[in-house]
């Protein structure tokens, strides 16, 4: 028996024998099918892959992020670190704390504004770059994608997370003039 249509005239999928209680598939209240938890899921698994790439350097994953950014352009201050990153300040600080006190990087202020702090890498901090410019593709490896596939898929969640803050920002407006 092909789908069937509900009360309302949507179509919808064949259950398990349509018996009473079966999963309804395209149920877009189900988890499997919420594109947020693939994602966050997928986070969560990328996490665990890099914990045991990372571990040899004593190193977390957003430890690793940070050193990416200064390895692309050191000096930077801890907003615009934070700005690449989408991470706050709050956040952020301890990191960073933590990576000086592990010798990757030091923090510098500003002599002519002494809130802003601009973070350098160490010799360490960039002698670890060489060290680790397998990671990515170690990484990428491990998701069973090929190198296609993966630009694929980067470029999609570039457009996701774009399109996502968008959104949102939208949505912050909306909110604001209905005050």
């Amino acid at each position: 028996m092909p789908g069937r249509q509900d009360p309302h005239g949507h179509k919808r999928a064949r259950r398990d024998g349509d018996r009473p209680g079966a999963v309804d598939l395209l149920d877009p209240q189900r988890l499997d099918n919420q594109l947020c938890f693939a994602v966050y899921a997928a986070a969560h698994a990328f996490g665990r892959a890099y914990r045991a790439l990372l571990a040899a350097h004593d190193l977390t994953y957003p430890q690793y992020l940070v050193l990416l950014v200064l390895w692309e352009e050191e000096g930077l201050t801890v907003k615009e670190i934070g700005t690449r990153l989408f991470l706050d300040s709050g956040t952020l600080t301890p990191l960073l704390k933590r990576l000086e006190a592990s010798g990757h990087v030091r923090r510098a202020r500003d002599r002519a504004d002494e809130r802003q702090v601009s973070i350098f890498l160490t010799s360490k901090g960039c002698g670890l770059k060489d060290k680790m410019a397998c990671v990515p593709n170690q990484a990428g490896d491990m998701t069973g994608l090929d190198l296609g596939a993966r630009r694929e898929l980067l470029d999609l969640l570039v457009d996701l997370r774009s399109g996502l803050h968008e959104g949102a920002a939208l949505e912050r407006e909306r909110a604001a003039e209905e005050v």
